[in-house]
């Protein structure tokens, strides 16, 4: 069996991690990329292994651009080029309006969740040299967004400005480099129960108030999310780029009711 190389950001939890598990149930190598919590991460390379794939940890801040050259050069050094990277690293909107958010709120979300997504995927589009070709449909980029890069919500100013610029990156990405046989789509979760969401985890009375308004009447799993990013990575996603995929349960169907 080939394994295929798969970097992971933000994935010592939530999303990331379900991701790196989900890979090491393809049997590839996982790099688990992490912020901070070493601890954290190595129990998410653990669950790599037991799930029957190959893991390291490497730490990456991914708006740092000689952080996430290290974290590349790394994995560059153990495995060879990455073929497949998920970025998932980020952080959840601030609940600031606008008139009260300091400039260092805005810049530290927008350089987590949109320069990250920037050097990261320019790192892996780099690191693969000229690509294998339109016809080949050996490296993908998967990017983690948001049903707020076009939902917005009061105090999310930060957070879906953000998203909404990674749209713009993955689909201007996904037409740069199609020729050269690299595909770059975006998932955007709706409600899933990680610790981003730690209240809707932790308060059964809080999450079922809001599982009201999703038509399939429940929050997501981390793994269902991770199931979407293995499929994108696959052969059977090998004609899909620049797109974005809802996975949401329908909330954002129920935007404009009331209106």
């Amino acid at each position: 069996m080939t394994r295929r190389v798969v970097m992971v950001t933000g994935a010592e939890s939530g999303i990331g991690a379900a991701c790196a598990a989900a890979f090491g149930a393809e049997g590839d190598r996982v790099a688990v990329c992490y912020y901070a919590d070493m601890a954290a991460a190595e129990a998410s390379a653990d669950t790599v292994r037991k799930a029957g794939g190959e893991a390291m940890t490497v730490q990456a801040h991914v708006d740092e651009e000689a952080s996430v050259a290290a974290a590349f050069d790394a994995v560059e050094a153990a495995w060879g080029p990455a073929d497949i990277l998920v970025n998932s690293a980020g952080v959840n909107m601030s609940g600031t309006p606008i008139r009260s958010m300091t400039l260092d709120t805005w810049q530290r979300t927008i350089g987590t969740d949109l320069t990250g997504a920037f050097l990261t995927s320019r790192r892996f589009v780099t690191g693969r040299g000229g690509g294998g070709g339109a016809d080949s449909g050996a490296a993908v980029i998967v990017h983690i967004s948001s049903i707020h890069a076009y939902a917005v919500r009061a105090g999310g100013a930060d957070y879906c400005a953000a998203k909404g610029g990674l749209t713009n990156l993955v689909e201007t990405l996904a037409i740069e480099e199609a020729p050269r046989g690299i595909r770059v789509n975006a998932i955007e979760p709706g409600m899933i129960l990680t610790p981003m969401n730690q209240r809707a985890q932790e308060d059964a009375v809080y999450r079922a108030a809001l599982e009201k308004n999703i038509p399939i009447g429940r929050a997501g799993e981390a793994s269902e999310v991770a199931d979407l990013a293995v499929f994108l990575a696959s052969d059977k996603a090998r004609y899909i780029t620049g797109a974005r995929l809802v996975i949401d349960g329908g909330l954002s169907l129920m935007q404009a009711l009331g209106a």
